[in-house]
């Protein structure tokens, strides 16, 4: 069974992000920059089993999220975040769903449209910028996409500076301490390698919650 998961997985993000190319790295750790999921991989986001295997409601329980909070969804995809921390923070708080890439902000408006969400604000960002406001964040997350920043230390050093005063940076990632967890090993991170690349753009990692059946969530806060 877990052979076949893992098969699947497999064929499912090769599917969506193509083939590795050049394989290039990060200067500070020398890990290899995974490439960017397509629009193609937005059904992979969105599968019925993501649940099961990755167990998002224990993620987001684990935000500690509270009604008025700004948060950001960084590299939002589809959405599926996105439309969950909305109903956590209600309708004094905002979420800031952020996308490089056109066609997914196509279907986080489309979602938004579909569930009647008022406090989501859809950002185009850049490969290094986010776009958004300075001290404007209460906390960021990003699932399963700092692996897949291309210029992961300009774009941490543009994110530092939209947190408030304590704001929390939370990232997701398949741990690569873990063999057994049916993802390429490019679109995996240890929190070594969290610890190193994030620490050297001014970062402190707080803690790591360990409750999800295949990622780390990994809090850091600016120092």
């Amino acid at each position: 069974m877990l052979q076949r998961i893992a098969s699947l997985v497999v064929v499912l993000v090769v599917a969506a992000t193509g083939v590795v190319e050049a394989q290039r790295r990060h200067p500070v750790s020398g890990r290899v920059l995974a490439p960017v999921m397509g629009v193609g991989g937005a059904g992979w986001l969105e599968r019925s089993e993501r649940e099961q295997e990755e167990a998002p409601s224990k993620a987001i329980a684990a935000l500690d999220l509270k009604p008025g909070m700004v948060v950001a969804d960084i590299g939002a995809g589809s959405g599926y975040y996105t439309s969950r921390m909305s109903k956590s923070v209600g309708p004094t708080g905002k979420v800031f769903a952020t996308d490089i890439q056109p066609g997914m902000i196509e279907l986080i408006n489309r979602r938004v449209t579909a569930e009647g969400l008022t406090n989501v604000t859809t950002v185009l960002g850049g490969m290094e910028d986010p776009k958004l406001l300075p001290a404007s964040i209460d906390l960021a997350i990003m699932v399963d996409v700092y692996h897949e920043l291309q210029s992961p230390q300009i774009f941490l050093q543009r994110l530092r500076e939209t947190f408030k005063s304590g704001g929390r940076l939370v990232l997701l990632e398949f741990r690569k301490e873990d063999a057994s967890v049916p993802i390429l090993e490019v679109h995996k991170m240890s929190v070594a390698e969290v610890k190193t690349e994030l620490e050297a753009e001014g970062f402190v990692l707080d803690k790591v919650i360990d409750i999800l059946p295949w990622q780390h969530i990994i809090v850091l806060r600016v120092k």
